[in-house]
């Protein structure tokens, strides 16, 4: 029995890999940490309105996060290291590693990322795509 996805139609050209990473994507949502998607309106100067995503990272340091764009994604990283130094009676708040992934649609760029009590925001803009006509030159064989 042969699979039907969205991305099948003869409409679609070329679409095969964005397929390919959503479900990726859907595979590896644990739901940790957990984070929030908020625009941020222009203002009257004409500034496009922004994307702020917000992870809450309690517990890790700047050195122990990665924030990256590898190809059409933005890949947020974080590594604690335990160094074993301490003796717990209770550990409740564990090191844990996570790797979260967002996809970015075309033109997305990331304005920066920053670290405050324990929330890592990554802000991220949508310039005003550039309307272009472009005429294609029929020729014919001699």
């Amino acid at each position: 029995m042969s699979r039907i996805t969205p991305f099948t139609s003869p409409l679609l050209v070329g679409f095969d890999s964005m397929e390919k990473t959503l479900e990726r994507i859907a595979k590896g949502n644990d739901g940790y940490p957990p984070y929030n998607i908020e625009r941020i309106r222009g203002d009257a100067s004409g500034a496009p309105e922004r994307l702020r995503i917000t992870l809450a990272v309690a517990g890790f340091s700047e050195e122990d996060l990665d924030v990256t764009t590898e190809e059409n994604q933005l890949v947020i990283r974080g590594r604690q290291v335990d160094t074993g130094e301490r003796e717990y009676l209770h550990r409740g708040i564990a090191a844990r590693q996570f790797q979260r992934t967002f996809v970015l649609a075309d033109g997305m760029q990331v304005l920066g990322a920053e670290l405050r009590n324990g929330l890592l925001s990554v802000d991220l803009v949508r310039p005003e795509p550039v309307r272009m006509v472009k005429k294609i030159n029929i020729s014919v064989p001699e």
